[in-house]
């Protein structure tokens, strides 16, 4: 007996934006002379089936990479869409509906055995590639193969694939034999082409939001450059890269003129262009956003501080913002393996002695998000409002504790410590989040050292490499978590896990290796009950918390700015940032 997992597949986004266009359907459209404020939360802004012109994106530092098999941060996986395909992606719509998981490469929902731990999925027939090749199920099967096993596999994104593949701890990755490259991955069956029947270890009822995940971007064999293979994706998507990308340099993307309309549920392709540009400080991005010189914000971050609280505070240009909660933690690491983090205490001095307050309006305020207590935001399944480990002396002004920091400061033996606390530079509420915890810890004796990093390599390289981390003596380090997908373990495995530590691109930054959360981050994976699962998830939050590994700072808010000429424009909380799967321009001349 055999049972599907998605349950029913939504509306195609593509129908939707038809109807939205027209007035009807879920969600419903606005022109961007009618827009207000947050409207793009609940409705397609600016709603158009035009086709043509350029749609100009920006980011801060240079993109985290252009492989789908090696990206991690949130706005690549959302940006990788219009060159990549995945067997499934979320359905393109605002509100609740944008976090149903629809088909992508596959045809329909997969089959799931009884027992949880073989799921089925076919692709759709007739699908290509940029250069008129058949994608089929072996390369869905080596992308997952070179971006999850082997000491040559791709070090940025998570290794969920490796963690519950079954048959596929000895396999070497597809690097070790170039002859038969997939030889022992038997995790995954590819009978024919357009089948793959994935075994699981266990029973693993989140594996639905793994599928989605660019991973399973096909890649043929015979394409992949290893790392260098970013410098031309081949696409299965709507665009292509127009010639070869080179970081740093920016990229444009044309049509792909093989890609077909009637097998995609979700993606638009209204521009005819896309291009992107690298390196571009974040105040210009804003003022260029304003202009209309600029019709996106890559990072899906939002404003800077400095145009944030201008913006805010002018009604003409507070109708062209949305300012979403976007599932975003903002929070101080402590890692475990620097001294003297590695004593208990130590960490709970650091938790008692951040002034929260500061913090807070360092990233905005109330526009910015909330003061956080637990690890897990409100949006996600299993947050505990009720928890705070650590109160602060005053729980109104949320200005810290510092009778209690030295306290524990006592404790662990130390009255005075020097450390060094890691930012992204490119990042200006994280520097001045930094400075502000900074001058806190001062306070009862912790003095700190900013080091600041750019975020293309500070995931992988810098924070995100526990050498670097200990040679460096980065005690601490500033650090933002998305949920990989919305559930307790979708947002916890990969920063509480001791198995999920890496040699890079690690985003376990405390290193914490605690038997109790890891046999309970491997246990809430086996319940198919939610409720079960989200009791266990706020058992984790709150072991975890005791371990004084993260200090929670800000749930944050996004203040994202739509620019008039930007059509088919809506918050997608899945992406947490605007969907860039569905957008257009009014520029076509």
């Amino acid at each position: 007996m055999k049972r599907t997992a998605l349950g029913t597949v939504a509306a195609t986004a593509a129908t939707a934006l038809l109807l939205s266009a027209c007035g009807g359907g879920g969600g419903g459209g606005t022109d961007a002379s009618d827009a207000e404020f947050d409207q793009g939360q609940t409705e397609i802004v600016n709603a158009s089936e035009e086709k043509g012109g350029t749609l100009r994106f920006a980011i801060s530092a240079n993109m985290e990479n252009a492989d789908p098999g090696n990206m991690y941060y949130g706005y690549m996986w959302n940006f990788s869409r219009l060159y990549a395909r995945t067997l499934y992606t979320y359905d393109a719509q605002p509100g609740e509906a944008g976090q149903e998981v629809v088909p992508d490469l596959a045809e329909g929902e997969p089959e799931v055995s009884e027992d949880g731990k073989t799921w089925t999925v076919k692709l759709k027939e007739g699908l290509k590639y940029e250069d008129g090749s058949d994608i089929v199920a072996e390369d869905v099967k080596y992308a997952i193969a070179r971006s999850n096993f082997g000491p040559d596999a791709l070090p940025n994104g998570p290794k969920y694939y490796k963690e519950h593949l079954a048959d596929s701890d000895d396999y070497e990755g597809p690097y070790e034999d170039t002859d038969d490259p997939l030889k022992g991955f038997d995790g995954i069956e590819t009978p024919d082409d357009t089948t793959l029947v994935f075994h699981l270890k266990e029973p693993f009822y989140d594996f639905q939001y793994v599928l989605v995940q660019p991973q399973s971007a096909p890649v043929p064999a015979d394409k992949d450059k290893g790392e260098q293979y970013q410098q031309h994706v081949l696409s299965s998507g709507p665009y292509k890269f127009d010639g070869d990308y080179t970081p740093g340099s920016g990229l444009k993307l044309t049509r792909n003129d093989q890609w077909d309309q009637e097998s995609d549920p979700v993606r638009t392709a209204l521009p005819d262009q896309i291009t992107v540009e690298e390196g571009v400080e974040q105040n210009e991005v804003d003022q260029r956003l304003e202009s209309g010189d600029l019709d996106v914000d890559l990072g899906g971050t939002g404003l800077g501080p400095a145009k944030k609280g201008e913006l805010l505070q002018d009604e003409d240009a507070k109708a062209r913002i949305d300012n979403p909660t976007n599932g975003g933690h903002y929070y101080l690491t402590v890692n475990t393996q620097v001294e003297p983090f590695d004593k208990l205490e130590c960490r709970q001095a650091v938790e008692y002695a951040v002034d929260k307050s500061a913090v807070h309006r360092a990233w905005g305020g109330s526009a910015g998000g909330d003061i956080a207590n637990t690890i897990l935001p409100p949006v996600v399944p299993g947050h505990d409002p009720e928890s705070d480990i650590y109160p602060a002396a005053d729980p109104e002004a949320q200005q810290g504790n510092p009778d209690e920091a030295e306290a524990m400061l006592e404790e662990c033996g130390e009255d005075g410590i020097e450390t060094n606390l890691g930012v992204r530079s490119d990042r200006p509420a994280e520097v001045s989040a930094a400075e502000a915890i900074q001058q806190s810890l001062d306070k009862v004796g912790i003095k700190v050292n900013i080091k600041q990093y750019p975020s293309d390599t500070f995931t992988n390289t810098q924070a995100g490499s526990p050498s670097f981390v200990h040679k460096e003596e980065l005690g601490l380090n500033i650090y933002g978590w998305l949920p990989d997908w919305n559930t307790g373990y979708g947002y916890m495995s990969q920063i509480l896990d001791g198995g999920a530590i890496k040699d890079a691109g690690n985003s376990n930054i405390s290193e914490l290796d605690d038997d109790e959360v890891n046999e309970l981050l491997d246990e809430v994976t086996k319940i198919e009950d939610p409720a079960e699962r989200d009791e266990m998830s706020k058992e984790i939050d709150k072991l975890a918390m005791e371990q004084a590994v993260i200090v929670p700072m800000v749930y944050s808010k996004a203040v994202l700015y739509r620019p008039d000429n930007v059509t088919n424009v809506f918050f997608n909380p899945s992406w947490k940032m605007y969907d860039y799967a569905t957008l257009g321009t009014t520029e076509t001349g």
